[in-house]
Formats: structure tokens, C-alpha cells, sequence
């Protein structure tokens, strides 16, 4: 009988020590945020007839809604509110920003395009003849894509068609501090005169990705066709590294999308400044 309450409190004592682990650990993510997502999908025709092109509007912005700290979640969510939209709705709550964003939208379609919809439909020769390209869609896609300690990085896609051969998507990133409640940029991650060596580094890194051994190879297949390649302040920290986003057109056509190059911290250690903390917790 002794025995059989021993190995039940033995049990006990390992679930408590188990479920407190897990509890200091989640502790650890400064301000204990938590995130939820406003989405929309919205959809307007031109004079408010059905028979008519359309604009078609998606959204699904994740912001925070609680917080250890009041103070961080409101300037976090003035953040997300302007990297996704633009400063003008950055003093406003989540969800009335996502409504008055959407009610602009419509209104921009309408009124850019509804007098040329009527020239044309004036000047048609045929159903058919009204261009397709008054179809207008848009979609920001918001999320956080880590959050660890006092790191927090924030990912906005954006994919939009306006006319033309096609549409246009891009991908930003944003790497907070959480303790200075700053955006991090290269500067602070990488000693003085860095930028040399580090393009040396995509250049090795998007080689060795390709297959290719010289930068005549990586061009011959497109790569710094559209631009220089070099470092870019659109990238992401991780566990892994750090990863710099090139969107279509940066480097490369638009056939060709866009390019990650992940450069593992190991291999950049040696101009990596030592005492950038959000750099030093991520890469424990």
C-alpha cells in the first residue's frame, strides 16, 4: 500500500513539474502575447450592378489582443496597422482600421473606374470588347511569423491585379525588439562595414542553392537581372539564420518569383555584433 501511494505522488510531483516548465517557458515571450485575426472578403461591382466587373478584396490581418502589458499590445497593433495599410490607420483600433480600409477600397474602384467603364461601354462595338482588366482583386494576408522572448517577427503578403498582362504579389517582413519596441535593420545586427562581405555571402550562398560555381552561371539563369543582388533590409531572423526576401522584379523577372537566401549564422558569425540581444536569444 506504501508503495502505491509513493508512485502516485511521484506521478503527481513529475506532472507538476512538467506543467511548470511549460509555464515558464511560455513566461519567457516578452509582454505574453496572444493574437487573433480579422478576415474579410469583400466584394463590390461597378454602379452596384451585379452584371457589372467586380473588385474583389481579401483580408486576414493578425493582431494582438492580450498582453501582459497594455502598453505593447496598443503600439504593436499601431505597427501591424501601418505595415499593412499605411500610417493613416495606424492610430485607429484593429477592426475599425480593416472597415475603413475596406470602405476606401470600394470607393478608390468605383470612382477610378466607373467614368472610363462608361466611355467604353459608349464606345464599344461589341459585348465582348469591354476590357476584362476592370476585374480588380487584392488581398493582404498578415501573420506573426515568431515570436520568442523579445523577438517578434511580422510577415505581410500582398497579392493585387489592377489591369495589365498580371497581377503583382509581395512579401514584407518585420522584426521587432520587443524590449525597445523597434524595428530591427541590419545596422543593428552586423558590425561596421559589413555590407561587402555579406553580399559575398548571398552571392556564395545563392551559388551554392543553385548548383552554379561562378556569378556568370547565376546570371546566365537570371538571377541580378532586374537589380543588384545585395543585402536587403527585407529579411526575417529564425532559429536557423537569417533569411533575405528579394521580391519579384528585385533580382530577378517576374517568371522567376521571388528568392530566399538563407545565410546560417555560423557563416556570418565574424561580423555579427555580439551584443544584440534578440540575435543572442534566437539563436539559442
Amino acid at each position: 500500500m506504501k508503495n502505491k501511494y509513493y508512485s502516485i505522488f511521484i506521478f503527481l510531483l513529475t506532472i507538476s513539474v512538467i506543467m511548470s516548465s511549460c509555464g515558464n517557458k511560455a513566461s519567457q515571450n516578452a509582454g505574453a502575447l496572444k493574437f487573433d485575426s480579422i478576415q474579410v472578403n469583400k466584394t463590390a461591382h461597378l454602379f452596384g450592378d451585379t452584371a457589372k466587373p467586380a473588385c474583389n478584396l481579401i483580408i486576414k490581418m493578425e493582431y494582438a489582443i492580450k498582453s501582459s502589458d497594455n502598453k505593447l499590445k496598443d503600439s504593436l497593433n499601431s505597427i501591424f496597422l501601418s505595415a499593412c495599410f499605411g500610417d493613416k490607420y495606424k492610430s485607429m483600433t484593429p477592426k475599425a482600421a480593416v472597415a475603413a480600409y475596406t470602405e476606401k477600397y470600394i470607393k478608390d474602384y468605383r470612382s477610378d473606374l466607373e467614368p472610363m467603364y462608361n466611355k467604353d461601354e459608349a464606345d464599344k462595338e461589341s459585348e465582348s470588347s469591354v476590357g476584362a482588366w476592370y476585374s480588380y482583386y487584392k488581398e493582404v494576408n498578415s501573420h506573426v511569423q515568431l515570436y520568442t522572448k523579445h523577438l517578434l517577427v511580422y510577415r505581410t503578403d500582398y497579392n493585387e491585379y489592377t489591369g495589365g498582362a498580371h497581377g503583382m504579389y509581395t512579401s514584407n517582413f518585420l522584426n521587432m525588439d520587443l524590449h525597445t519596441l523597434h524595428p530591427v535593420h541590419l545596422d543593428d545586427l552586423f558590425v561596421s562595414d559589413y555590407q561587402e562581405a555579406l553580399t559575398d555571402l548571398l552571392w556564395n550562398q545563392l551559388m551554392a542553392d543553385n548548383k552554379v560555381t561562378t556569378h556568370e552561371a547565376l546570371e546566365d539563369l537570371g538571377y541580378a537581372s532586374t537589380g543588384d543582388l545585395g543585402p536587403t533590409e527585407n529579411f526575417y531572423l529564425a532559429e536557423n539564420g537569417i533569411t533575405f526576401y528579394f521580391n519579384v522584379y528585385d533580382i530577378t523577372p517576374y517568371a522567376m518569383g521571388p528568392v530566399e537566401i538563407t545565410l546560417p549564422y555560423d557563416i556570418m558569425d565574424h561580423l555579427l555584433k555580439k551584443d544584440v540581444m534578440v540575435l543572442n536569444e534566437v539563436r539559442e
